[in-house]
């Protein structure tokens, strides 16, 4: 069986999320960046399974913070491609919103809350909204890189991309104009049936 992981495809053509977010930027967002964490998750892979077979683990620090890097922006990426539609924006359902409101009080609330994380990430990041399956509850996390800053067990629901590679194209530094943008695309709905299908995980603590 092949477990290599291999590069999704887009849910929509490049032009689809026009004019907030420019065809251009898609494709090489998804067919360069996007393409090159899968190329390193499996070439990480490849490197544990020769160490395990030398019996030589002396680089295993590099190849862990590897794996989860590359790993992870793959994770990361296959999300967020699904996370917008060209007939995004506006609401969630009811469902999802009353699941918000739970937990952030109002989707006004949410939205300046995953703003802030987002804008302010210190480097290269994310800012997410996931399912913390102990307190069943919403939360947003600001992740460093692909990997860091994240609560052990939280599912990602929606997720935004701050890397430069992410915006700069059509944004250059001006990221609040694209966080603007996203919520114009944001598909809520994918966002709820993600949300479905976690609410019942159980961690077993």
């Amino acid at each position: 069986m092949d477990k290599r992981y291999t590069l999704p495809d887009l849910p929509y053509d490049y032009a689809a999320l026009e004019p907030h977010y420019a065809a251009r930027l898609l494709e090489l967002h998804h067919d360069k960046h996007h393409a090159a964490y899968v190329t390193g998750a499996n070439t990480t892979l490849e490197k544990l399974a020769e160490a395990r077979d030398k019996g030589d683990f002396a680089g295993i620090n590099q190849l862990q913070k590897n794996l989860a890097f590359h790993l992870s922006g793959h994770v990361l990426h296959s999300l967020f491609w699904r996370n917008m539609s060209q007939h995004g924006g506006g609401e969630p359902e009811r469902e999802l919103l009353d699941a918000i409101k739970d937990s952030f009080g109002s989707l006004a609330n949410l939205k300046g809350q995953l703003n802030e994380a987002a804008l302010n990430v210190q480097g290269s990041g994310w800012g997410t909204l996931a399912w913390e399956p102990l307190a069943k509850r919403l939360v947003t996390e600001q992740v460093y890189d692909h990997q860091g800053n994240i609560g052990n067990g939280t599912v990602p629901l929606l997720v935004l991309d701050m890397w430069e590679h992410a915006y700069y194209l059509q944004y250059q530094n001006v990221k609040g104009e694209w966080v603007k943008a996203f919520w114009k695309i944001v598909n809520w709905e994918d966002v709820r049936q993600r949300l479905q299908k976690v609410r019942t995980l159980d961690l077993g603590l």
